[in-house]
């Protein structure tokens, strides 16, 4: 508890100190893109009315668009909508503006409570991480951005990462982590990216990243204000959005319009034990995505990749990896939002039938208060789930079902900071050939303190 703790004392003096500097009024309407294309960067008309000059001051482009506003960024590439919320603290200097981020969940977590099978598990832990990131205007056309994100999971949860039925994917000591998330890295991602306006319409991007997101997938749970509220990771993380930390990475993109069209050569191979490390980077193997928002709410993408030798422990198995998801936001008022996420994902290993994942999740706010749900279908390998394979056939299919409902209400808030105090359940249902290890419906339970900045207010134009 103690590093628990020291990281949360950290985040809230990080945040306490930029909330001097904060300017957290952004202009949003409609025709957004047109705003930030014209006032939103330094470097602008010195001719223009002091008006306008305030506006800009105020804003923030798109990481990979002077053309867009901020609120569609994304984790790594991927788009959000138009109507998203946004949590942080904007900062201005001369010819540059930043942006801080940050969470953490200090929590009770307990798996199985009711103690229906042999694999839960129960912890005090501290899912978190904080970002940073950057941009400044280069010449009339070109932007440059950087993102930074940190994570002291490992510090503070240990190597294996926290308790979670049914969860698989990396290793602790030469051994596959079942019925838990393992850890992210202390780097999550250092990124940097370059963005040319052809015009309103069109934009080039290159984007760098060592770690970085390669463009597969929806944008990660972390990051979706659909899952942002939930503790846990997705049991199906490993089917669509695992490759969020990856450690060589270079996208390149072109948008035009509400489309966006995007290539990745990264490294196949998972994060390694060594979570403070940087590892070895690769570049064997390839993704491809599209984006498309067709209104303020919506955010929609398809994408396909294919992941060479992702664990450690299976080098010769590959995977071939297709998703779609869409996600929607709606506002209703200050602070008042509706989000929902539904995606599709798909593993394909060499010889072996493809696994599914399918995800539904949503998160409801109206000021203070919270609510969250997740359900969750996918199949799983036994294999995967570490069983023993002369019982149940290593490529043998066993679908899950797992339901999540929490919801929080902040207790106080201490300049830009808040203090939510939450809860949640899940309840499983897995194949019936798995209850001599997990039971018929296992039921988790954790309450949580959560520590995180204030939301950035949208004015209309």
């Amino acid at each position: 508890m103690l590093k628990v703790l020291l990281f949360s004392f950290c985040l809230i003096s990080f945040q306490l100190g930029t909330n001097g500097q904060d300017h957290s009024h952004m202009h949003h309407n409609a025709d957004s893109s047109q705003i930030m294309a014209d006032t939103s960067m330094p470097g602008m008309d010195h001719s223009m009315h002091h008006h306008d000059h305030d506006m800009a001051r105020s804003a923030m482009s798109h990481a990979l668009s002077l053309n867009l506003p901020m609120t569609w960024d994304g984790s790594g590439t991927s788009w959000l909508p138009d109507a998203t919320p946004m949590y942080g603290h904007m900062i201005h200097t001369k010819g540059w503006m930043f942006m801080f981020h940050g969470n953490i969940f200090i929590r009770y977590n307990k798996q199985d409570i009711t103690g229906a099978g042999s694999r839960g598990g129960e912890k005090w832990d501290a899912p978190n991480m904080l970002m940073a990131m950057g941009q400044t205007r280069i010449g009339q056309h070109g932007l440059f951005h950087f993102n930074a994100m940190f994570s002291l999971d490992a510090l503070i949860t240990g190597g294996s990462g926290y308790p979670l039925l049914f969860q698989t994917g990396e290793s602790w000591k030469g051994v596959p982590l079942v019925d838990r998330q393992h850890p992210h890295d202390l780097f999550s991602e250092l990124s940097v990216s370059y963005a040319y306006a052809f015009s309103k319409k069109v934009d080039l991007f290159l984007y760098v990243g060592y770690p970085g997101e390669p463009a597969l997938g929806p944008t990660t749970f972390m990051h979706r204000p659909s899952g942002m509220d939930n503790p846990d990771a997705p049991i199906g993380h490993h089917w669509t959005d695992a490759t969020h930390i990856t450690f060589g990475v270079a996208t390149l993109g072109l948008r035009y319009g509400k489309f966006k069209l995007e290539g990745s050569s990264f490294t196949g191979r998972e994060p390694d034990e060594n979570r403070y490390n940087f590892d070895k980077p690769r570049f064997d193997s390839w993704s491809g995505r599209l984006s498309f928002n067709p209104g303020q709410q919506w955010a929609m993408q398809v994408s396909h990749g294919y992941i060479k030798s992702p664990e450690a422990l299976h080098p010769d198995e590959n995977v071939h990896r297709t998703t779609a998801s869409a996600t929607y936001v709606f506002n209703f008022g200050d602070e008042k939002y509706f989000s929902a996420t539904g995606l599709w994902g798909m593993n394909k290993l060499n010889q072996v039938a493809g696994s599914n994942n399918l995800l539904f999740e949503g998160s409801f706010r109206i000021h203070k208060t919270v609510t969250y749900f997740r359900e969750e279908w996918v199949q799983k390998t036994g294999e995967e789930l570490n069983l023993d394979e002369g019982i149940y056939g290593k490529d043998e299919l066993f679908p899950i079902n797992a339901l999540t409902v929490g919801g929080g209400y902040d207790v106080l808030r201490a300049g830009a900071v808040r203090f939510m105090l939450g809860g949640q359940f899940a309840w499983y249902h897995p194949d019936a050939r798995l209850a001599s290890l997990y039971g018929q419906n296992p039921l988790a339970f954790q309450v949580y303190l959560r520590i995180y900045p204030s939301i950035m207010k949208m004015h209309s134009m």
